[in-house]
């Protein structure tokens, strides 16, 4: 239900609950955009400031900034042997807004040339400014599985095994993550939301509902970090290749934004 802009708003909430070492429970309210990389969204200028999809928010090539997201993700499934060609690539996540973005987590459906689903890539950014893609290939209900092999959060070591539920989203998104370590549950977020067809007034409207909002999951991460720290959690530390960002994106942000950080939707 593509509105005038060609892509659909959700209005979303987004629950994290912690189960090991001890039970932590959050929710946070928002909305993310789902777009057509090659056919995003090119708002009035008056509204530019709350939506702009600028490709060095994703690409995880090194170098010179690539000049579209979708030729980053190219190059990235291309490493993986797989080839977009002329297939269609959806993209969830945060637009930057009022010169801010932080996407927890991004989610790209990619189908090849004929339409057919050619895999899904969820796409972790981390508070140091890492970001890192799991590949997943096409699975019933977008169910997959994958080793985590990236440091996001502080109380969490690099271990363990994600089960991602990742289906294609239409009137309504439904994606879940869990985080399992030692064959035991550890962590579980969800991120629910109700589409409604994206265009001017519906941008004004949900950017009223949620002010701010990409600086608040910025300071919700921030503050819910800082309350499991104070409570006694254990912080890992955080493994060197962990410190890697992408130049795209700037330096790393571990000096400027110290301190302990929370789980994000993918961990």
């Amino acid at each position: 239900m593509p509105g005038p802009w060609g892509a659909v708003l959700y209005e979303t909430v987004t629950t994290h609950v912690r189960t090991a070492p001890r039970r932590r429970p959050f929710r946070h309210r928002g909305y993310l955009w789902l777009v057509d990389l090659d056919d995003l969204p090119v708002l009035a200028r008056p509204l530019r400031p709350l939506a702009r999809f600028l490709p060095r928010d994703h690409a995880l090539a090194t170098g010179d900034e690539p000049p579209t997201i979708r030729h980053d993700l190219e190059r990235y499934l291309l490493g993986h042997g797989l080839r977009l060609g002329r297939g269609r690539v959806l993209m969830l996540t945060q637009a930057r807004s009022l010169g801010h973005v932080f996407n927890p987590l991004t989610v790209y459906w990619c189908r090849d040339g004929e339409g057919r689903p050619l895999c899904t890539v969820a796409e972790v950014h981390n508070t140091y400014g890492g970001r890192h893609r799991y590949l997943l290939p096409p699975g019933p209900e977008g169910r997959g599985e994958c080793v985590k092999d990236f440091y996001v959060s502080p109380f969490f070591p690099v271990d363990g095994r994600y089960r991602m539920v990742l289906p294609e989203p239409g009137e309504r998104l439904r994606l879940t993550v869990h985080l399992e370590r030692r064959g035991e549950p550890a962590f579980t977020a969800t991120v629910r939301g109700a589409a409604r067809p994206a265009g001017p007034a519906a941008l004004l409207r949900v950017a009223l509902a949620h002010p701010f909002a990409t600086w608040a999951v910025s300071l919700h991460i921030r503050y819910r970090g800082i309350r499991l720290w104070l409570s006694g959690l254990p912080v890992q530390p955080r493994p060197a290749a962990a410190a890697t960002t992408c130049p795209a994106a700037g330096p790393s942000r571990s000096d400027d934004q110290p301190g302990p950080t929370e789980e994000v939707p993918a961990p």
